[in-house]
């Protein structure tokens, strides 16, 4: 008997019963997340639909999933991008350096070893996997470095009073908000196998694979994520304290814009 959900009419109902339940929950709490609750349920059930149709022609050929991990890093780009400037400016596109330089060592490295094989269907849930949290820190490593220094102005200018560079003056206020973007990726370390059991560890156990192995898979991936997701980060901060990610989309206008000073705002007085 099979461990997954039977597909029909029933599932649609539930699933789409839960996302209204959802929904319904955050517009009576005022989150104001009503209709994207709704949006990204439809949004996901569309997505997946698709790409179950595509990968199976997609994993029968190696060029095809490379081409497909290729995709996957394009949509986690402009994700964190958007997610950390508001709007997709030229300079989102710079979370690509975080993304690609915390996966491509990681997972070059496990398939130089062998501890994935070069096979098809090894090499795509794993990229998967490892691109997604590297987004994840990315997006909000950003967000919250960015929010730390539109609040602690007045510090970051008090640093450059200090003679501190302005690239030394961001670091002293958002490191520390800026490494809370760590902590899913930690507690998930800390807590597998005893709060929960991620989707890895699932879905080798699923595919036949003994628990030890199972359990193996999984450890990989935790800690890869853990390698992967501190470049990220480490990364994102260099490119906020460098002023090249910034919000200025639409929605951060009544925020007050915060931007690498001039030469001048060395010595106290900050650039505009």
């Amino acid at each position: 008997m099979s461990a997954a959900p039977a597909v029909g009419p029933l599932l649609a109902i539930v699933l789409g019963a839960l996302a209204v339940f959802a929904a319904a929950l955050a517009r009576l709490g005022r989150l104001g997340l009503g209709r994207d609750l709704v949006v990204v349920a439809v949004r996901a059930a569309v997505q997946l639909a698709a790409v179950s149709a595509l990968i199976a022609a997609v994993l029968r050929d190696a060029g095809y999933t490379a081409a497909f991990v290729a995709g996957m890093v394009v949509i986690a780009v402009v994700t964190a991008g958007r997610r950390i400037t508001g709007a997709l400016r030229a300079g989102a596109w710079t979370t690509a350096l975080p993304i690609v330089a915390g996966v491509g060592p990681v997972l070059a490295l496990l398939l130089a070893t062998r501890l994935v094989p070069f096979r098809t269907v090894s090499v795509l849930p794993i990229a998967g996997i490892f691109v997604g949290g590297a987004m994840s820190a990315t997006g909000l490593t950003g967000r919250r470095a960015l929010d730390e220094l539109a609040t602690r102005r007045g510090e970051y200018e008090g640093g450059l009073a200090l003679g501190l560079l302005p690239r030394d003056a961001a670091m002293e206020v958002c490191r520390p908000a800026a490494a809370l973007a760590l902590f899913p990726v930690l507690d998930q370390t800390r807590t597998v196998g005893l709060v929960t059991l991620p989707g890895a560890f699932v879905g080798v156990l699923l595919g036949g694979a003994d628990p030890v192995q199972a359990g193996a898979t999984q450890l990989l991936v935790l800690i890869g994520l853990l390698a992967i997701e501190v470049v990220a980060v480490l990364i994102t901060l260099e490119l906020v304290a460098a002023g090249v990610l910034r919000q200025d989309g639409p929605g951060d206008r009544s925020r007050r814009r915060w931007r690498v000073p001039s030469r001048r705002g060395r010595s106290g007085r900050p650039g505009r």
